[in-house]
């Protein structure tokens, strides 16, 4: 087996056993959207904003089994208030017909040398998407 497939075996294996389970007890749910990228099913709070876990960026590297991305998606095709644009917020995802979605990727470290701070990493997350999610909701109402 080759540094790629461990990897992606690893990081899958901690997504699954840990952040998915997890998340899910923080009143996450499985999203109904599908990402134009990633193949795997996202979660969701709410259908304003969905996590997908991205298992192939990195995965040649080899630190590779100590991180991963994830993708905070907001699937709507509006127009997003300049404030919200840029690398710290939301930047364009081109899916098909012309249409553009709004995504935000963040580099998830769960483990440091011989320790793991899986932990601390949900908690970024969740933190995180809390963060993204608000900043959002006053668009909500142009979604319905």
């Amino acid at each position: 087996m080759n540094i790629i497939e461990a990897n992606k075996i690893f990081r899958k294996s901690i997504i699954k056993g840990f952040f998915e389970p997890k998340l899910l007890n923080l009143d996450f749910k499985k999203s109904p959207v599908r990402h134009p990228l990633i193949n795997d099913d996202g979660l969701m709070q709410s259908d304003l904003l969905h996590v997908f876990f991205d298992l192939d960026t990195g995965v040649d590297y080899p630190d590779g089994d100590e991180w991963f991305i994830v993708e905070f998606l907001f699937p709507y095709d509006v127009k997003l208030p300049d404030n919200l644009k840029g690398t710290d917020y939301f930047t364009t995802l081109s899916v098909d017909e012309g249409k553009t979605f709004w995504h935000h990727r963040e580099l998830i470290r769960y483990k440091y040398g011989k320790s793991k701070k899986l932990d601390l990493a949900l908690q970024f997350l969740e933190s995180k998407y809390k963060e993204l999610h608000k900043l959002l909701e006053p668009l909500q109402k142009d979604l319905i």
